[in-house]
Parts: C-alpha cells; structure tokens; sequence
C-alpha cells in the first residue's frame, strides 16, 4: 500500500498522513466527554487560551487532545464502535486552573 502519487518514488510533505493538523479528515475514537457548559468564564484562563482567546459561547470539555487547526469546526457523533467494557464510573471535574498560560 503506497501513499502520494508513484514517481516521485517518496512521501511528499503533501500527502496527508494521520496526525498531521490541518483542514483534512481525521479521525480519534471513543473521546471521554468531561463537561458540558454554557458559560465560558468557567474555564477560561486569565488573559484567555493561547492562539484562540477567549471562550464566548457553549463548550465541551473533552478528555486528551483534538486534532485540528485553531478556532476551525471540529465534528462530533457518537461513537461508530462502542467503548470497552469497564467504563462504568464517569470522572468528576473537581478543579479547572484559571492561571494565565501565557507565562
């Protein structure tokens, strides 16, 4: 199985591979989905996350990283392949540090 195109006989950084961020299809199973909020002054920093700013409306705070470009859609559905046995105890969220991140 190749990926890109036959000659040039590489990889070209073109090709989108898994794990790159960027406008492309990319797919991570099975997020742990944390909280749900309508009020962003709960979670936001001082002086507001870094390269996004301030969060003004809804948001979902997910488990781990989400691929992606900064301030871009980011789709989510239930999940295609059900989580593995043992999920049973949802965590609780006892604590969002609110300090600056920006040093």
């Amino acid at each position: 199985a190749a990926i890109g195109p036959w000659h040039p006989a590489r990889v070209l950084y073109t090709v989108p591979r898994p794990g790159q961020m960027g406008y492309f299809h990319r797919v991570e199973y099975n997020k742990l989905i944390l909280k749900i909020g309508s009020d962003g002054s709960e979670i936001t920093p001082k002086g507001g996350f870094v390269n996004y700013g301030l969060v003004r409306g809804d948001y979902v705070l997910i488990e781990g990283s989400v691929p992606g470009p900064v301030k871009r859609l980011v789709r989510l559905r239930y999940p295609a392949r059900p989580p593995k046995a043992g999920v049973v105890q949802l965590p609780e969220v006892t604590y969002i540090s609110l300090e600056s991140k920006q040093g």
